[in-house]
């Protein structure tokens, strides 16, 4: 498939077709909350973060560039979570047809009333009627075309293309609703208050340490563009900005919503990483910010596993994100943080191994023989699965690649394979 090509969604659906089952399924949708599957689902892709470096197993994705791979994510997503969603079983390939076509009427209805900048006909000009397919395929294209396009900045991507992201969370909502005039008059607002609530976040972040720097300031700058605010609501902004604020000026949306406020929180950290170091006083910030939000402490300690995992794993492609000597602070972050939640759930990692046989079998003859690079890449994989048992890395995903088979022994408890490898 290319993404560039007319037909490219209907490629897409049939490469993706037994991914969207698995997400189909009942046991799937009732295994978690479906905004916890959501984010399992988005954030390792980047999209919440207005990045496409995730891996996707679609033939060349890796060919594809920015806006193409960014187009396929946001496709995936808008599917994704209006499966999560859904409100009936689908148990055969029929049911999950019918949902499929639902949701792509459901997402051209969504764009053409919300997002009038992107309305598209839906007739051709001889009058033949357009296929839902057909119109989300085009009006996709055209939304991805309002993005940016800044060829190797992370911090340029992440602050035009991050509102994607809100596309997916209203959309979630917009599912359930009738597209009468009130309905979508309520959506527009929504979508503009929410947009004007992320750029307070970002305010609120930059302002954290009582300094804001000249990066801070441009990419700002750079996010307003993207906005699509007013004209009024941009200067008020930027006065936002400039002055500082309260940070209890930051509007909550009323509907109690994790998802979206694990997305402030990221936007937040990732706002403080934007001048390379973080100080104490930028610390403290988050730690309150956290709190007024509602969410746990821990949830500030999983999205700074999230990001910290999700930007070692593609350290390659965000090479210019920091230097090497903060790749080894990062590191060691991540590293301290993943061994914290695996030493509180000792006795379940425990339990997994000991249930293992593979890597009882392995761990033993480790004791007297050298491992072959096989058997080495084996213990790591049963490793990385054992600990995706624990209920943090059920929710936030843990990132393959830098997970080698010597840093997960540092993360695991250190006398574990001692007491229990039996001889």
């Amino acid at each position: 498939m290319n993404p560039h090509n007319k037909g490219w969604l209907k490629d897409y659906l049939e490469f993706r077709k037994e991914l969207l089952k698995t997400i189909s399924t009942e046991n799937s949708r009732k295994s978690s909350h479906p905004e916890h599957s959501l984010y399992r689902i988005l954030q390792p892709t980047g999209l919440m973060y207005g990045q496409s470096v995730g891996e996707v197993p679609l033939p060349n994705f890796d060919e594809w560039d920015e806006k193409e791979r960014m187009k396929v994510l946001l496709a995936e997503s808008l599917i994704s979570s209006s499966l999560l969603n859904y409100d009936k079983p689908v148990k055969t390939a029929e049911d999950l047809s019918v949902v499929i076509l639902k949701t792509l009427e459901s997402i051209g209805n969504f764009y053409n009333n919300i997002f009038p900048e992107l309305s598209t006909p839906t007739k051709t000009l001889l009058g033949r009627k357009k296929s839902p397919l057909e119109l989300a395929e085009k009006i996709l294209d055209k939304r991805i075309e309002h993005t940016a396009r800044f060829e190797g900045n992370f911090w340029s991507f992440f602050f035009h293309n991050s509102l994607l992201f809100l596309d997916v969370f209203i959309y979630g909502q917009w599912m359930h609703t009738n597209a009468d005039r009130i309905v979508v008059d309520f959506f527009r607002y929504e979508r503009e208050e929410l947009r004007f609530s992320v750029t307070k976040v970002i305010a609120a972040a930059a302002h954290a340490n009582k300094e804001v720097v000249y990066e801070e300031r441009k990419l700002y700058e750079h996010f307003l563009q993207s906005t699509d605010l007013s004209s009024e609501r941009r200067r008020e902004a930027l006065k936002i900005f400039e002055e500082g604020f309260a940070m209890e000026d930051i509007n909550l949306p009323t509907e109690n919503s994790w998802l979206l406020k694990k997305f402030f929180l990221e936007i937040a950290i990732l706002t403080i990483w934007a001048d390379k170091k973080v100080e104490q006083a930028e610390l403290d910030f988050l730690k309150r910010f956290t709190h007024y939000l509602g969410v746990s402490d821990e949830d500030l300690e999983n999205s700074m596993i999230a990001i910290e995992g999700f930007v070692l794993e593609h350290w390659e492609q965000l090479e210019h994100l920091q230097d090497k000597q903060d790749y080894q602070q990062v590191s060691e972050q991540f590293v301290r943080r993943v061994a914290r939640v695996a030493e509180r759930n000792k006795s379940r990692i425990f339990k997994e191994i000991k249930e293992n046989e593979n890597v009882l079998n392995l761990m033993r003859k480790a004791r007297a023989n050298e491992l072959t690079l096989e058997e080495k890449e084996q213990v790591r994989l049963e490793l990385i699965h054992i600990l995706k048992t624990i209920p943090t890395f059920v929710i936030v995903s843990l990132p393959q690649r830098f997970l080698t088979l010597p840093i997960l022994l540092k993360i695991l408890p250190k006398n574990l394979f001692a007491d229990g490898v039996p001889d």
